[in-house]
C-alpha cells in the first residue's frame, strides 16, 4: 500500500457528480485540483449500509474542508452508472456535491494498495494528499467499520500547521515548541 511520502500515482478514472444527467464519459485525473489539498476516501460498494454514513459524514464537513483549501473526492470500484443510480435513489446522497471516482477496472485501488484481496472491492481507505500530490496521511479500516470524517479534518488541520502537534491536538491549540 502507498503511504506517507509516496506520490499519488498517475491516473484517469471515470467520475460521476450530481444527478442532473446520466454519466457521459466524464473522468478525473491525478492532476485535477492542482494546488489543492485532496481528501480521497474509498468505500467498498454502493447500495450498502455503512458507506452512506461515511459519505454523508464527509459531505457535512465539505465546507470545512473547502475552507482549508481541500477538495473531497469519493471513490469505489463501482461504475459511474451505479454511482448515478445510488445518488438518484437517495436525496441525501444526491446533495453530495463532490466527485465520485468509478474505478470499476480497479486500477487505481490496486495502485494505491487498497483493494481487498478476497472481496475484490476497496477497503475503507482515506488519503490526505498535499497540493504537490504527495500523500501526507493514510488510514485504512476493514469493510465493516466506518471512519470518522471529523478526525480527517483534525489531521488535515495539523498537517497544515507544519508544526509539531501533540496527541489529540485541535485547531487553535498550542503546538509543541522544542526547547532551543
Amino acid at each position: 500500500m502507498l503511504t506517507v511520502g509516496d506520490k499519488l500515482p498517475e491516473f484517469t478514472v471515470p467520475s460521476q457528480q450530481g444527478v442532473d444527467a446520466l454519466p457521459n464519459g466524464e473522468t478525473l485525473s491525478h492532476d485535477a485540483f492542482s494546488g489543492k489539498w485532496k481528501i480521497l476516501f474509498w468505500w467498498p460498494k454502493d447500495f450498502t449500509f455503512v458507506c452512506p454514513t461515511e459519505i454523508l459524514g464527509y459531505n457535512e464537513l465539505a465546507q470545512d474542508f473547502a475552507d482549508r483549501d481541500a477538495v473531497l473526492i469519493g471513490a469505489s470500484t463501482d461504475t459511474d452508472f451505479v454511482h448515478f443510480a445510488w445518488r438518484k435513489s437517495d436525496e441525501r446522497l444526491a446533495a453530495c456535491n463532490f466527485p465520485w471516482l468509478a474505478d470499476n477496472k480497479q486500477e487505481l485501488a490496486r495502485a494505491l494498495g487498497v483493494l481487498h484481496k478476497d472481496a475484490g472491492v476497496a477497503l475503507r481507505a482515506t488519503f490526505i494528499i498535499d497540493p504537490e500530490n504527495t500523500i501526507q496521511h493514510v488510514t485504512v479500516n476493514g469493510l465493516d467499520v466506518g471512519r470518522n470524517p471529523q478526525e480527517t479534518l483534525r489531521v488535515l488541520d495539523a498537517l497544515q500547521t507544519d508544526e509539531l502537534c501533540p496527541c489529540n491536538w485541535n485547531q487553535g491549540e498550542e503546538v509543541l515548541k522544542p526547547a532551543a
